[in-house]
C-alpha cells in the first residue's frame, strides 16, 4: 500500500479539489454535484498522470532515483500501465456524467497529461504542457458547474412562467355577475416579482399579468447570474492562468530537482510568484456586489446564489490575505533555491511551489466573492502538510 501511495504521491492529492472549487467561484456559482463530480474526475486524472509519470521515467529514476516504488520493484511498470489506463477512463467517466462539455474538456485535459508524460516531459514545451493541464482542470470544474446551474435555471424558469400560464387562465375564466366580486385577488409570486388583481364588477372578468422571467434569466432578490458552459469556460479563463502559470514556473523548477545547479530557474519562478501573488489578491471588478452578492457576468443563463454577506463582504480582504500566504509558501524555499541551487534546495522549492498551490487556489476564489469556499480550500493545507510528512510529493 506504501508502494503505491508513493508512486500516485497522494500527499498532493490536496492541491487538486481547489482547481475545479476556484473554477465554480469565477462564475459566482455554489459548488453543486456537477462540481463534485469535475473534483472526482480531476482526482483521477491526476493520479492518471503521477502512475503514467514513473512508468515513462522507470529508466531514467533506476539511476536518479532508485528508490522510487518502479525501479526498486515494489510495483511492476505494467501495474503502473494499466493503473494510468483504469484512472483515465474513471476521470472521462466521471467528467462525461457532468455533461458533454465537461467531457470535452476532460478529454483535452487527459490528453494533455498523457501527452506530457509520454512526449513533452523533456522538451521546451514541458513545462507549458503542465500549465495547460492545470488551467484545464480549473475550466473542468467551471463547464461542470455551469452546466448544471444553466439547467437548474432553465427548469425554474420553465415552472415559474407555467405557474404564470396557469393563474392567469384561473383569473380570465372565472365568473363574475353584476354587482358580484369576481375573484377577490390573485396574487403569485414569480422569482421574487408580486402580481396581483383584483376583480371589478359590472360582468368584467378579473385580469392578471403576472410578470415572469424571460428564459435564461431569473430575477428577484439574491439572483446571480451565471454563464452556460462554454460562456463559464471563457469567466473562468482568468483564474486558469493565474493557476497556470504558477505550474509553469514550478514545473521549471522541477526539471533540474534531481541534479541541482539551475539559479536562473529558481528566479525566475520567484519573480513570477511575486506577480501572480499580487494579481490574485486583486478583487475582480464588481466580485462583491453591495449586499454580499457577486455581480452578474453579462452574458449566461441566470441561477440563484445567495450569499452570507459577511462572508462574501469579507472577500476582497481575504484574497489579498491568502495571495500573502501564496507568495510566503513558494517563494521562501524558491529564494533558498536560487542563492543555493543544491538537489535537496531545489527539491523543497518544487514542493513548495506544489504546496503553494493551494493558497492560490482560495485567493482566487476569494478574489470572486467565494469566501466560504476558499476557507474551505485552505482547510486542506494541514491535511496536505500532515501526508507529505509520510509520502514526498515529488
Amino acid at each position: 500500500m506504501r508502494a503505491w501511495a508513493e508512486l500516485l504521491r497522494v500527499s498532493a492529492l490536496f492541491t487538486v479539489p481547489g482547481d475545479a472549487l476556484a473554477g465554480a467561484a469565477a462564475l459566482g456559482a455554489r459548488p453543486n454535484r456537477s462540481t463534485a463530480l469535475a473534483v472526482g474526475a480531476s482526482l483521477c486524472l491526476y493520479e492518471a498522470g503521477m502512475a503514467l509519470n514513473d512508468w515513462a521515467d522507470r529508466e531514467e529514476d533506476a539511476i536518479d532515483r532508485p528508490h522510487r516504488p518502479i525501479p526498486s520493484g515494489r510495483i511492476s511498470p505494467p501495474a503502473a500501465l494499466a493503473a494510468a489506463g483504469a484512472l483515465t477512463a474513471a476521470g472521462l467517466a466521471l467528467a462525461a456524467r457532468a455533461g458533454r462539455t465537461s467531457l470535452a474538456v476532460g478529454t483535452a485535459l487527459a490528453a494533455t497529461v498523457w501527452a506530457y508524460d509520454l512526449r513533452l516531459k523533456h522538451t521546451a514545451a514541458g513545462p507549458a504542457a503542465m500549465g495547460a493541464a492545470r488551467a484545464l482542470d480549473v475550466l473542468l470544474g467551471a463547464t461542470a458547474t455551469a452546466t448544471a446551474t444553466a439547467t437548474a435555471t432553465a427548469t425554474a424558469t420553465a415552472t415559474a412562467t407555467a405557474t404564470g400560464n396557469v393563474l392567469r387562465e384561473r383569473a380570465t375564466s372565472a365568473p363574475a355577475g353584476p354587482g358580484v366580486a369576481g375573484p377577490a385577488a390573485v396574487v403569485t409570486r414569480v422569482s421574487g416579482n408580486t402580481s396581483s388583481a383584483s376583480a371589478g364588477g359590472g360582468g368584467a372578468a378579473a385580469r392578471t399579468s403576472p410578470r415572469t422571467p424571460s428564459p435564461g434569466t431569473v430575477t428577484g432578490a439574491g439572483a446571480v447570474r451565471v454563464t452556460g458552459p462554454w460562456d463559464g469556460l471563457r469567466t473562468a479563463l482568468p483564474s486558469a492562468t493565474l493557476l497556470g502559470a504558477h505550474t509553469v514556473a514550478v514545473t521549471t523548477v522541477s526539471r533540474r530537482e534531481a541534479q541541482g545547479g539551475s539559479t536562473a530557474a529558481p528566479l525566475a519562478a520567484l519573480v513570477a510568484t511575486g506577480v501572480l501573488g499580487t494579481l490574485a489578491g486583486r478583487p475582480t471588478d464588481g466580485a462583491v456586489a453591495r449586499g454580499g452578492l457577486r455581480a452578474a457576468p453579462r452574458r449566461g443563463t441566470g441561477a440563484l446564489r445567495p450569499a452570507v454577506p459577511a462572508l462574501a463582504a469579507a472577500g476582497p480582504a481575504l484574497a489579498g490575505a491568502l495571495a500573502l500566504v501564496y507568495t510566503g509558501t513558494a517563494g521562501r524555499p524558491l529564494l533558498h533555491a536560487a542563492l543555493n541551487p543544491s538537489p535537496p534546495l531545489t527539491q523543497r522549492a518544487v514542493g513548495g511551489g506544489i504546496r503553494a498551490m493551494i493558497p492560490l487556489q482560495a485567493a482566487l476564489a476569494a478574489r470572486g466573492g467565494a469566501a466560504g469556499i476558499a476557507l474551505g480550500v485552505m482547510g486542506l493545507v494541514p491535511l496536505a502538510r500532515t501526508f507529505a510528512r509520510k509520502v514526498s510529493p515529488t
